[in-house]
């Protein structure tokens, strides 16, 4: 019998080591991304009023009141009309909600070229522009941290709110250089494309919540279902004030939060609204023109208002992360006022290094108060929290609303804005007051509970 000779045996091949999949970045930044973009977009409507109030002075010969009262028109219902649209974000969703708000800040600048009257000007940019940039405020960008983000909120809240002063820094030279060269109406239009232009990144690219792309929120342990459409935006909208604001007895005997945390964080962000964007924002280049400077260069100054800002917004955003908010609110406002007390000293018809100097410092602080507000009202209202910012946005808008008018009629019955800097200076010092004595929240001893604690 024949043996058939042994054939090797054939040891089995090592498997191929696994490719390592390359790890794309969270959903959450690219969310994020396109929300810093569209504020930067939308943000060229807000650098145009000021550069407005001497051209139109000059061709209608409207009083800087007249005119101061269309932009407070426009900011006060850029605060008044934010909680209604973050409600709104919640029923509709964000997408469509920011695309229409576009469309109407387009519409109410276009307009604006073909107005003869004072009244078209409080109706076009006051009213249309105002309603449109209330539904793009930082309501938008409460939103969609909120929703996106339970990791690093602070900091992209601080690169949210940064956006704007990004949007400044790239419009705001431009504007100044049109209206300088080209008239004021070339502007208008120059910000009504540019709202127009971002309408289609929005509608392509943003996306309402995680779950509509399957992903959990950033820094989240599990997935959260889409929540379904709050209607009643308008109820809801009001219920969160009433809430928030109105004394409730039980409210205090439950261990609930108390009225007091929202009407300080509204009184300190009415201050915020009245030294930033009623006054500076409105009236740093005619004062500056005042005292001899050319318009461009008191804009350029603005602009670069701006570049620090960012600087200053992400840092307050980082700060807020490690940090206690109410301290930081006071140290802002306190820095803030000082400087304001020291600018009557420095405009010249020249940019010298101490007006250099002035830039850079209120220019870190010039929203820094924006991340702590938001975690505040984070923190004291929940899942409310973007609507009551709505509302505390609300005062920011106003207290801004009343200086644009009131430091017009200061600069046309004395003839400089001289009262205004120092009045503002004084605000500022109550606001860092009043921020340190808002109440922190706590965890209750023994059940958990979130109790309200004076710090």
């Amino acid at each position: 019998m024949t043996q058939t000779p042994e054939l090797p045996l054939r040891t089995a091949e090592p498997a191929p080591a696994p490719v390592p999949r390359r790890r794309r970045p969270h959903r959450a930044w690219s969310v994020a991304a396109v929300t810093f973009l569209t504020i930067i977009g939308a943000a060229g409507f807000a650098s145009l009023p000021g550069l407005l109030i001497e051209p139109l002075h000059a061709e209608f010969h409207w009083s800087r009141g007249t005119i101061g009262f269309a932009v407070s028109v426009n900011l006060a219902l850029y605060g008044l009309t934010a909680p209604f649209a973050a409600a709104l974000m919640d029923r509709f969703g964000i997408r469509r909600v920011v695309a229409a708000a576009l469309t109407v800040i387009a519409a109410g600048a276009g307009l604006t070229v073909f107005m003869t009257a004072s009244w078209q000007l409080v109706l076009y940019w006051g009213v249309l522009v105002g309603l449109g940039s209330g539904s793009m405020a930082l309501a938008f960008a409460a939103t969609v941290t909120g929703r996106w983000f339970t990791a690093r909120r602070g900091l992209v809240t601080g690169i949210l709110t940064a956006a704007g002063a990004s949007g400044q820094l790239v419009f705001l030279p431009l504007l100044s250089w049109i209206v300088d060269r080209h008239d004021w109406r070339p502007a208008a239009v120059t910000v009504a494309l540019a709202a127009l232009a971002v309408v289609p990144l929005v509608w392509l690219l943003l996306r309402d919540h995680p779950a509509d792309v399957g992903v959990a929120p950033y820094g989240a342990t599990e997935f959260l279902p889409k929540p379904p459409p709050q209607r009643g935006a308008a109820r809801r909208a009001v219920r969160a004030l009433v809430s928030a604001a109105v004394p409730h007895s039980r409210r205090r005997s439950s261990g609930g939060t108390p009225t007091g945390p929202f009407w300080l964080l509204a009184g300190t962000f009415a201050i915020c609204g009245a030294t930033t964007n009623g006054l500076v924002k409105t009236h740093f280049v005619p004062a500056a023109h005042d005292h001899g400077m050319p318009m461009t260069a008191a804009a350029s100054l603005l602009a670069v208002i701006g570049i620090f800002d960012i600087a200053g917004t992400i840092a307050s955003g980082w700060f807020t992360d490690r940090f206690n908010t109410r301290r930081l609110l006071a140290t802002y406002y306190g820095l803030r006022g000082l400087s304001l007390m020291f600018l009557p000293l420095l405009l010249s018809d020249t940019v010298h290094p101490p007006m250099v100097f002035f830039i850079v410092f209120y220019g870190l602080d010039w929203v820094a108060t924006v991340p702590p507000t938001i975690a505040l009202c984070r923190e004291h209202y929940g899942d409310d929290g973007a609507i009551v910012f709505g509302w505390v946005l609300a005062a920011h808008q106003v207290g801004a609303a009343l200086t644009a008018f009131l430091g017009g009629l200061a600069r046309d019955a004395f003839g400089t804005y001289t009262p205004v800097w120092y009045a503002s200076g004084a605000l500022c010092a109550v606001a860092a007051l009043m921020a340190l004595v808002i109440r922190q929240r706590r965890e209750a001893p023994g059940d958990g509970r979130a109790v309200t604690a004076q710090g």
